[in-house]
């Protein structure tokens, strides 16, 4: 069964290491870069980093950056009036700076990323979304400020309400090579259980994308649970754009072009036109992901 994943940092890791373990499927990930910045003068594409690392089992011990990574270029910016709230490993630094000059010779994004993935030997193919520059910003509530997305996630600890969330860049954006490819040749396409407005819609938004899509059968796993988000702040963006944390919301968000939802036993609905699945939806471990995946496989087939 050939899967395309479509994800965004650490769920979309999870998502993706748990095909990764299985013998049958033939997995590409197209990643969200909507996080993507420039920050101490390194390009960053942290969500692409995230499941390189994920999938070649060197994730650090909250799911992001580097396993058993040092911290001494942090200590010595420290010394200096500069921001350090983004936290960057000096191994982590390393990718930023492979990256960084890759970028500076004009080559693409997709190209980088596909060279990471040779350096790590990863199984499947990781894809950015696209090769163009499309930033997340959301909106603040309290002063209608908008800010970039790593300075309201990382430097601000996303705090603060939302009033929006827009993807600039996405209108002129198209998708990287390989992407409809992609799409085009898979059995069926998985929305990993990322953030739906900050690390999926910055995906299926790119023009091109959302046409590929319409013709596949798609199935997204929840990142809610009793109405809680398992990671980060998805619960609280889904409230501010108007929608529940729950599968009835998700569904919702992501319109007609879900054909199947996993869900957890206790969030289980009936939503029209789309089959529902409840099982255990927890994947912190790599058994099970595979264990999730392993079922979605055969809901699927």
């Amino acid at each position: 069964m050939r899967i395309v994943i479509l994800a965004g940092g650490v769920g979309g890791g999870r998502m993706a290491r748990g095909f990764s373990a299985l013998d049958t499927p033939d997995m590409t990930v197209v990643v969200n870069v909507g996080d993507d910045d420039r920050i101490y003068g390194v390009e960053l594409s942290p969500d692409i980093d995230t499941i390189v690392y994920m999938l070649a089992g060197l994730e650090g011990e909250h799911g992001w950056g580097r396993s058993h990574d040092t911290w001494q270029v942090m200590r010595e910016l420290e010394r200096f009036d500069i921001e350090t709230s983004f936290r960057l490993g000096d191994r982590d630094l390393a990718m930023n700076l492979f990256r960084t000059h890759l970028l500076a010779q004009g080559a693409p994004l997709s190209a980088i990323t596909a060279a990471q993935c040779a350096a790590f030997d990863i199984p499947g193919l990781v894809i950015p979304a696209t090769d163009d520059r499309v930033q997340t910003r959301v909106q603040i509530a309290d002063t209608g400020t908008w800010l970039d997305f790593q300075t309201y996630f990382v430097s601000r600890g996303h705090r603060d309400r939302i009033a929006a969330v827009t993807y600039e860049g996405i209108t002129t954006a198209t998708p990287a090579p390989g992407v409809l490819e992609a799409i085009d040749d898979a059995d069926a396409v998985v929305i990993a259980p990322s953030n739906p407005h900050l690390s999926i819609l910055p995906i299926v938004t790119i023009p091109g994308v959302t046409e590929a899509l319409s013709a596949k059968s798609i199935m997204a796993v929840s990142p809610f649970v009793g109405g809680a988000t398992i990671k980060g702040p998805a619960a609280e963006v889904m409230r501010a754009m108007g929608h529940t944390p729950d599968p009835a919301g998700l569904a919702a968000v992501y319109g007609d072009l879900l054909t199947h939802i996993v869900v957890d036993p206790r969030d289980e609905v009936t939503l029209t036109g789309i089959d529902v699945h409840a099982t255990d939806i927890m994947i912190g471990s790599w058994e099970a992901a595979a264990r999730l995946a392993k079922e979605m496989v055969e809901w699927l087939s």
